[in-house]
């Protein structure tokens, strides 16, 4: 059995993984319509589920962060995410 670590950096890429997709499918949305709402919503999408990944596993340990300081990024990716999806569904 693999240890919690390992699963949560399998389940972390994983949701990686499929934010990237969901996104890219949200940008060809975008390209095919010309779709502001889909160019936001590609944006929120990759902010709440890719961007968490790279800032996790690879700035936060490249630059040596604190959990918190780690934790921070991702938090504020997660609000810019948000209001990306936000403005999508309730600003155009």
């Amino acid at each position: 059995m693999a240890d919690a670590a390992t699963l949560l950096t399998f389940a972390s890429g994983a949701t990686a993984a499929a934010g990237s997709l969901v996104a890219w499918l949200a940008y060809q949305g975008y390209r095919r319509n010309d779709s502001r709402a889909m160019r936001f919503l590609a944006v929120g999408v990759a902010c709440i589920a890719v961007v968490p990944f790279p800032i996790t596993y690879g700035i936060g340990p490249l630059l040596a962060l604190s959990d918190a300081a780690t934790l921070l990024g991702v938090l504020l990716a997660n609000v810019a995410g948000l209001l990306a999806v936000l403005y999508s569904l309730e600003g155009t």
